[in-house]
């Protein structure tokens, strides 16, 4: 079952993109992923004579083996596409859904207290999953090749086994505790109850088989039959409340793209239930007021944080599932309350998140996701951001399957005003309900202007939105795809008040100079993201395929 929903009030400009009719197609095709094998999947597909599309699901199917911590048949996600034939953009929402037993306080105790985990740990935080939809929609709508061709890659990797990596290890050592908790999970990657070692072979038989069924049968091959039966009875014997309908009436939503620009720039990003095309275009429409390229660096930032400050408070208070909730986004998107807000911020001095009416805070402050971009050489492009939240989801495998689930439900908000893992706070238009999606950060984008056009998009939680913006401004100043992932990063999301950076992403004279004006500043421990980008100039017609220092992925052009 498929549905197609138009997100009125989103668009500032028509779907379509800018004329290409005078373009001639890139030099080459490419592919931009988090891990070199999933890279070299959509590079295999390609090679058949696949397109973007078919490599996306490729790519997909392959970092659901090759990259278990970040995503999977167990998850769900966005895919932006642009079909080069009719020029117009698509967008697939495979975002999970809450299951029909889910209640609005589900995860709270008899006081009206969130229970400790609860909406972490185990599969009653897992949502019903949506990327293997996802995966089919694209293949009958856009592809050329069928799932048993696409998905080859991601079956012979899970047979056959792969060398997993510091990255993986780091989060099954941080997790460890909760993921022993899952007989089938340990089994697969804590042999004999203990930590792999770096290159160890990771071979996941069960994942092979559910994958085998999904390509034979497509949807059906997931949602309905054995695996459909496996994944219920394994939630339910552990505690969860999915049911065989919850899956077998499970669909992807096509959405409109929201579309806006500036200074000559076109971005094409997420709509709800995804924050991040919203956010994105209110931080730029609220900074297009300035000259940003003018100012002193320490004042470009100032401003920065406080569009930032402004989107998330607004992403807090009014965002939400559009099936489910109203949005005000023409009033949130309109010059005259974004005028408002710029008659709060002076130049010399932070405005405190406390002096904008917002959500107030209660509970204490609270990685993984991942991104891919690919072009093929008629054009075609894919953005996709998928998921199953934090490291290794839910931490729990249905026996029988190997599908490593999603702890989505905690991107509900359980209760007004609790952070959530990524100290995200949200109201009523957040809430939990049955059959609703979790809101979303989310932002796979593409920048179109003159110059060329990027396919962009990060993993990061709360984060992605501001990456991706930083991104964005950078390549419409000119950057090219090295510059724009390895840049270093700052982010600021209302609450908590604090301005968090990366080593080098502000000088020591412009910290001193933004504290002064009573920012408060906390330089990360740990990096920001992991950024892919491809990208293709028009004068040139050269095509780059950049993957992020920070991780271990790999951009290949075919």
């Amino acid at each position: 079952m498929i549905i197609r929903i138009l997100v009125l009030g989103v668009l500032l400009i028509g779907i379509n993109a800018c004329d290409t009719s005078a373009r001639k197609f890139p030099g080459n095709a490419a592919v931009a992923s988090a891990d070199p094998l999933a890279t070299a999947a959509g590079m295999e597909v390609l090679a058949l004579g696949g397109n973007a599309f078919d490599a996306a699901v490729a790519v997909a199917g392959a970092l659901g083996v090759v990259e278990p911590a970040a995503s999977g048949l167990g998850g769900g996600g966005f895919f932006l596409l642009y079909l080069a034939k009719t020029d117009e953009y698509r967008f697939v929402d495979a975002r999970e859904v809450a299951p029909a037993a889910a209640t609005r306080n589900m995860f709270l105790d008899d006081d009206g207290k969130p229970r400790k985990r609860a909406s972490m740990d185990g599969p009653l935080a897992a949502g019903i999953p949506g990327e293997p939809a996802g995966l089919a929609y694209l293949s009958e709508n856009f592809g050329t090749l069928p799932l048993s061709v696409t998905l080859a890659p991601a079956i012979r990797y899970a047979e056959e086994g792969f060398n997993i990596s510091p990255r993986a290890l780091l989060g099954l050592r941080f997790r460890k505790k909760s993921l022993l908790d899952s007989p089938a999970f340990a089994t697969v990657f804590y042999p004999a109850g203990e930590l792999p070692t770096e290159g160890d072979l990771i071979i996941q038989p069960d994942l092979a088989n559910t994958y085998k069924r999904f390509a034979e049968s497509g949807n059906d091959g997931f949602y309905k039959g054995e695996t459909a039966r496996l994944l219920v009875d394994g939630v339910r014997d552990a505690g969860g409340i999915w049911s065989l309908e919850d899956l077998a009436t499970y669909a992807v939503v096509e959405r409109e793209p929201t579309v806006f620009e500036y200074n000559g720039m076109r971005v094409v990003s997420a709509p709800p239930p995804s924050s991040g095309g919203v956010a994105l275009a209110q931080m730029f429409k609220f900074l297009s007021a300035y000259p940003l390229d003018s100012l002193p660096v320490a004042q470009q930032v100032h401003y920065e944080i406080e569009a930032m400050r402004l989107a998330y408070r607004d992403r807090a208070v009014y965002m939400g599932d559009p099936d489910f909730v109203a949005m005000p986004l023409d009033r949130l998107l309109g010059e005259d309350y974004l005028q408002v807000h710029r008659q709060k911020v002076v130049s010399n001095q932070a405005l405190a998140s406390s002096s904008l009416e917002g959500i107030d805070t209660d509970g204490s402050e609270g990685r993984q996701t991942t991104h891919f971009s690919v072009l093929d050489k008629a054009g075609n492009r894919v953005s996709a951001t998928i998921t199953v939240n934090t490291w290794y989801g839910a931490g729990f495998i249905a026996p029988g399957t190997g599908v490593v689930l999603n702890n989505e439900m905690d991107d509900f908000s359980i209760k007004k005003g609790v952070p959530n893992e990524f100290g995200l706070i949200g109201d009523e238009a957040n809430s939990i309900a049955a059959a609703k999606r979790p809101l979303s950060s989310m932002s796979p984008s593409f920048l179109e202007s003159d110059r060329g056009i990027a396919i962009v998009g990060t993993p990061g939680g709360s984060r992605i939105i501001t990456m991706v913006l930083q991104a964005a401004l950078a390549w419409e100043r000119g950057a090219d795809a090295e510059e724009m992932v390895s840049q270093k990063r700052f982010h600021h999301q209302y609450l908590p008040d604090v301005v968090n950076y990366e080593p080098g992403a502000i000088d020591v004279a412009d910290i001193e100079l933004l504290q002064a004006m009573g920012h408060k500043l906390s330089e990360s421990r740990r990096p920001f993201g992991n950024m892919n980008v491809v990208t293709w100039d028009y004068a040139t017609n050269k095509v780059s395929s950049v993957t992020d220092p920070r991780g271990e992925g790999e951009g290949r052009v075919y």
